[in-house]
């Protein structure tokens, strides 16, 4: 592993090579610093979201509005951390 500011890091998980700009299915993740639960919290097994997650979820729908090739699919917003395809 690398060091980046003097603290280990993952190393990148993208293709060497690979052009992100081209057409093809991503799985994003988006991950809060320090795992702090920024987008809600689970009560009574459901996802209550705070106004940080109702925005995301919001502005998730909206790519397509500002980007019309771009077509969504499966999303979730988690206490920590967002997935998306």
């Amino acid at each position: 592993m690398t060091l980046y500011k003097n603290k280990y890091r993952i190393e990148s998980a993208r293709k060497p090579g690979w052009d992100y700009a081209g057409n093809g299915a991503y799985f994003i993740t988006i991950c809060t610093q320090n795992r702090q639960h920024f987008f809600g919290n689970i009560q009574n097994g459901i996802m209550d979201l705070s106004i940080a997650g109702e925005i995301a979820q919001k502005l998730w729908w909206e790519i397509p509005d500002r980007f019309p090739h771009v077509q969504l699919n499966a999303f979730i917003v988690m206490p920590n951390h967002i997935h998306g395809i």
